[in-house]
């Protein structure tokens, strides 16, 4: 299956967060494929990750580490600079970036929980963090096949929101979902072989989701390699005709 529809040639790809789980695990998935000749592995630390480090022993300079805070539009801006004096053209850019319970960000269960340091905490790096990553990439992604995918969730639905709570990771979701969309519609006007997708991965074995873990039926936990492997899968299969489109780790979509 090729990496991307309508790809003839090998990629440039890079993926924000890249340092753990799902972003470590699509690094790595990524590199073991003939049609990729590059991944740029972008987190907060990535030159002295010892995860990326591992890969880098194995694959050498296919494996670019580059260090970036994507919080930061300084930082944001360093990077485009450094991949585009090597590369003139990313295929694709997946955006792994999403906290829960971590750096200032709650899973508020109820209104009286909510904060403005959470909420500003959780949009900070679920939505504002990649739309700018996009933002700052867009020269790289305005000629040839090209598609950037950030994960969302399913929580992020309004139409399949049941159970409220977490307001501020569904609202952050949602605006991502929403921004994602508008800058589907954009790039199709700058690159008509643009694509731009929101993907929820499913359940993941990872740090995000390491205290809700218990009410998670075993089956459907997924490892981080094998939600790789299906977010791989769901960006093989849609093209620019679903550019600004919400799937699934199963490749079903997602109501807004």
């Amino acid at each position: 299956m090729r990496l991307l529809p309508g790809l003839n040639s090998d990629a440039q790809v890079l993926i924000a967060g890249a340092s753990r789980g799902i972003g470590l695990a699509l690094c790595t998935a990524l590199l073991e494929r003939d049609d990729v000749a590059q991944v740029w592995a972008v987190a907060r630390q990535a030159s002295t990750s010892a995860e990326l480090e591992k890969i880098a022993e194995r694959h050498g300079p296919r494996l670019k580490r580059v260090d970036c805070d994507a919080r930061n539009e300084h930082s944001l801006e360093a990077l485009a600079r450094e991949v585009s004096e090597e590369c003139e053209h990313l295929h694709l850019v997946i955006s792994t970036l999403g906290i829960l319970h971590q750096d200032g960000a709650t899973a508020e269960k109820a209104l009286s929980q909510l904060s403005l340091a959470s909420l500003q905490a959780t949009f900070a790096t679920n939505t504002f963090a990649p739309i700018l990553l996009l933002k700052h990439l867009l020269p790289l992604l305005r000629k040839q096949p090209t598609t950037f995918a950030a994960l969302s969730a399913r929580v992020g639905s309004i139409g399949d929101n049941r159970l409220g709570g977490w307001y501020s990771y569904r609202a952050s979701k949602a605006a991502l979902n929403q921004l994602l969309h508008t800058a589907g519609i954009e790039l199709k006007r700058l690159n008509p072989a643009s694509t731009v997708l929101a993907i929820h991965p499913g359940t993941t074995d990872t740090q995000l989701s390491k205290p809700f873990q218990a009410k998670v039926p075993e089956d459907q936990l997924f490892e981080p390699a094998f939600s790789a492997e299906r977010i791989l899968e769901v960006i093989g299969t849609h093209g620019p005709e679903d550019s600004g489109s919400f799937w699934a780790w199963d490749n079903n979509p997602i109501v807004w």
